[in-house]
């Protein structure tokens, strides 16, 4: 018997350099988002602490989004 290896067509995904962009893109989401993003938006642009909060866990939300997208299409195996 022969294995059928299935290959999901995702677009934009096609080479591996935009695999590993969008991967560290969604991991520059998880862990830069509600770290240093709220710390410059409140020291260093004297944005509100509390918005500056709320957009850092959007991204951190955002990143997490992406992340599940790309391991159900199997970028990230």
């Amino acid at each position: 018997m022969s294995e059928r290896r299935e290959e999901i067509q995702v677009s934009g995904m096609e080479s591996k350099f935009n695999k590993i962009v969008l991967t560290i893109l969604a991991m520059l989401l998880i862990f830069v988002g509600p770290t240093y993003i709220p710390y410059l938006m409140s020291d260093i642009l004297h944005i509100n602490y509390f918005a500056s909060i709320g957009i850092g866990a959007a991204l951190f939300i955002a990143g997490l989004g992406m992340l599940i997208y790309l391991i159900r299409k199997k970028v990230i195996t």
